[in-house]
């Protein structure tokens, strides 16, 4: 599993996620991945291109598992 965090910020939407991890090649690509149906949150098929993602939520996509830490 990976981790991602969040530092300086309360949130992380969920296709700049996916650009930041090298998961998609660009912007346009994350949101289609998304549309799709390709990228689940917390278990359940995630829709939303911007969907806010906080400390504790995990996502999965292309067989990675990504978890939303903050920096303390």
């Amino acid at each position: 599993m990976t981790t991602f965090e969040l530092i300086g910020h309360d949130y992380i939407q969920l296709n700049q996620l996916l650009k930041l991890l090298n998961l998609a090649e660009s912007g346009g690509d994350a949101n289609q991945a998304i549309v799709a149906g390709y990228v689940q949150v917390n278990g359940l098929t995630e829709l939303q291109k911007r969907k806010k993602l906080f400390p504790g939520d995990r996502i999965m996509f292309q067989d990675q598992e990504i978890e939303i830490v903050r920096q303390d």
